[in-house]
């Protein structure tokens, strides 16, 4: 009975040793802070931006060129199966000589059988005063026939880092025999407000790794002494039990 007692005992502690084993993050993601990441906080800056954005269909250089279509893009009334890449020129003003501010590069595509709308998937690229190099990113129909549109902006770089928010859109002009159009844009965002916001960059402003754990995914120091002391008590414990059984 004393033996049996002595056995169900080292049993017991031996799980209860197993338990001690430290338990670390998967090496390829680790809970951080704000100030990991150098911002003050999250979607508290707000900021709205007002430009023209230019689609040039005709002439030797156009910034929109249809890459592909589906057999029947040519019946369809809604042009429904064609596909057009962009690099649209950003400027302050309606007219074409207006200041560039940035790029709207991307695609969009037609997807509707019934009414003419798009698909819009682009960058709105800016290249100007403290937004240069940062971009937004936007995902969303847009109806032709709306006369104003309303787009989705689901996320950002550089200073819009963390960003989502809005666009709202207007034609102001549109050959319908060339394709060419101006649109204004109206853009409403939140997002993040920090000192690493502007660097472009994708790391922390101080270069340190985010978490605890070292880049290369292994444990601290002391999570693998702990680990080796509890194998240890385990090797040992092993052969103890086996002493008793037998």
């Amino acid at each position: 009975m004393a033996k049996s007692s002595i056995i169900s005992s080292i049993l017991l502690l031996s799980l209860l040793t197993l338990t001690l084993i430290p338990k670390t993050h998967a090496s390829f993601a680790e809970p951080i802070s704000k100030q990991d990441l150098g911002i003050k906080a999250l979607d508290d800056k707000k900021t709205q931006l007002t430009f023209y954005f230019h689609e040039t269909r005709s002439g030797s250089n156009p910034s929109g060129i249809q890459i592909a279509k589906a057999k029947s893009t040519d019946q369809s009334s809604t042009r429904f199966g064609s596909l057009t890449m962009i690099d649209n020129a950003l400027t302050e003003g309606p007219e074409p000589t207006s200041k560039l501010v940035g790029r709207a590069q991307g695609m969009h595509g037609s997807v509707d059988l019934n009414e003419s709308a798009l698909m819009m998937v682009m960058n709105l690229y800016f290249l100007e005063g403290e937004y240069n190099g940062s971009t937004l990113s936007v995902l969303g129909r847009d109806s032709l026939s709306a006369s104003t549109g309303e787009l989705p902006v689901v996320g950002g770089t550089g200073t819009f880092r963390f960003a989502k928010g809005y666009a709202q859109i207007k034609s102001q002009t549109f050959d319908s025999k060339t394709g060419d159009g101006v649109v204004q844009f109206n853009v409403f965002v939140n997002h993040a407000d920090g000192s690493s916001s502007s660097t472009g960059s994708g790391s922390p402003s101080d270069g340190k790794s985010l978490g605890s754990t070292p880049s290369d995914g292994a444990p601290s120091s002391s999570q693998a002494s702990l680990s080796k002391l509890v194998s240890f008590t385990s090797l040992f414990m092993i052969p103890l039990l086996y002493f008793f059984i037998f």
